[in-house]
């Protein structure tokens, strides 16, 4: 047997390495699966991903935060629809991405994360940044829901700058 390859023994498998035998963890139960550190940057993944494969439309798993995220794309014209689907106790966003019909362009053309869970991002109302020199949304978390930055300024609150999307 050569070093590296692996033969399954009673659901363990057995790894020959250098002259020596070392046992794995065994197979039982399937895949174990990982708790998500950060739910809105997979959720502004998978529509970048969407977006640079040329899909039509998106599907991601849902939460009230993703919800309010994509009900500001759509009012700002950078998604052309949306539907919640209420599967099992999560539920899917099936989201509609928006082309330029000569062109062929995405509507959007960038989306960044700014407040990460290791360094959260927050502004007061005075202190919002204007993405692309107003052309651009920041999407901003505040006491009052979700909102772009030109909502949060006009209604005079600050909040935690989640992302930027022009």
């Amino acid at each position: 047997m050569q070093a590296g390859l692996g033969r399954k023994v009673f659901n363990f498998y057995i790894i020959f390495i250098s002259g020596r035998y070392r046992q794995s963890e065994a197979l039982e139960g399937g895949p174990k699966t990982k708790k998500m550190t950060d739910p809105i940057a997979d959720y502004l993944t998978r529509l970048r991903n969407a977006i640079s494969a040329n899909h039509r439309i998106v599907e991601v798993p849902a939460s009230k935060v993703k919800k309010e995220i994509t009900k500001v794309l759509h009012d700002k014209g950078f998604i052309r629809n949306f539907k919640f689907e209420e599967t099992g106790h999560q539920g899917n966003i099936k989201i509609a991405l928006k082309y330029n019909p000569s062109t062929k362009q995405p509507a959007i053309v960038k989306l960044e994360r700014i407040s990460k869970p290791g360094l959260r991002k927050y502004a007061g109302a005075n202190e919002l940044p204007r993405v692309l020199n107003g052309l651009g949304i920041a999407i901003v978390s505040t006491s009052k829901g979700i909102m772009t930055d030109k909502e949060a300024r006009a209604q005079h609150i600050g909040g935690e700058i989640l992302c930027h999307v022009y």
